[in-house]
């Protein structure tokens, strides 16, 4: 069952990190709506993926490296860049998810962000987000390698 959680932990962050691509494109050009859609999409992927995570670590499957020695540093050396940013990209995504909420509720539709009210929580959100995206993408594409490297070179440990 365990295997099975993490095959689903799998597929949610790798649709999570690319409903994050899509939200970004959407923004670069424009489509306020469709962010907004996509950023809901790829924040709902990403807590489900923590969820099945977390599930995964409580029935206790776990992989311990068993690769090639040469490559063990640079391994842990990505795990440990990984698991921190992993922990920072929490707090950066709510910061970014609260001031794109209050700033919504401040202009009351996407067609008033620009009113004073809401432009300040806008201009923070856009602050947060210079952080969050790199950081939540570094994280997934690193997670996947992560994922990859131990799908071929992982032991199951045993608890």
């Amino acid at each position: 069952m365990a295997e099975t959680i993490n095959q689903w932990a799998v597929i949610t962050i790798i649709l999570s990190g690319l409903a994050l691509c899509v939200g970004v494109y959407l923004i670069k050009r424009g489509l306020k709506e469709a962010h907004m859609k996509a950023m809901i999409v790829a924040s709902t992927l990403a807590t489900i993926f923590l969820v099945l995570y977390l599930t995964r670590l409580g029935l206790g499957y776990e992989k311990k490296y068993a690769g090639p020695e040469e490559w063990r540093v640079a391994y842990f050396v990505l795990l440990i860049s990984h698991i921190i940013l992993a922990a920072a990209n929490l707090p950066l995504a709510l910061g970014a998810l609260w001031n794109a909420v209050k700033g919504l509720r401040a202009a009351g539709n996407l067609n008033n962000i620009d009113l004073p009210a809401a432009r300040g929580y806008f201009n923070k959100h856009r602050a947060w987000v210079r952080w969050t995206v790199p950081v939540w993408l570094y994280v997934a594409v690193t997670g996947w390698i992560i994922y990859l490297v131990l799908h071929s070179y992982g032991e199951v440990i045993k608890s």
